[in-house]
């Protein structure tokens, strides 16, 4: 069992920046592939970014690389979400989601990717 916990949301002005943080309990969190994805009102749920157990690899929606960086110290069961240079578009629920299947085959852009969820936190950018 995972639980997941996100802070850092907050209302931000366009350009600004904000760094989302997502704790983890569990006692294997050192071997869990992480990734954020987001929500906005009335639309599907999004891919934001990924990071390996090993935080050797990371992976970022095609529309957010250069501005948002994943990054994990797994001394504090921790993994971190740098958004900088904010649009209003990124305006949405951001979760937090843990891959504990450890298995070697990872589908790090797919909500089924992964097994346990957080409960969000909202980022809201102004213009």
């Amino acid at each position: 069992q995972v639980q997941l916990v996100e802070s850092g949301g907050g209302l931000v002005q366009a350009g600004g920046s904000l760094r989302l943080s997502c704790e983890a309990s569990g006692r294997t969190f050192s071997f869990y592939n992480m990734g954020w994805f987001r929500q906005a009102p009335g639309k599907e749920r999004e891919f934001v970014a990924a990071i390996t157990w090993s935080g050797g690899s990371t992976y970022y929606a095609a529309s957010l690389k250069g501005r948002f960086s994943i990054s994990r110290d797994n001394a504090k069961s921790t993994v971190y979400l740098q958004m900088d240079s904010l649009k209003p578009e990124d305006t949405a629920a951001y979760y937090c989601a843990a891959d504990a299947t450890r298995g070697n085959r990872w589908y790090a852009s797919r909500e089924d990717g992964y097994d346990y969820w957080g409960q969000g936190t909202q980022v809201t950018v102004s213009s």
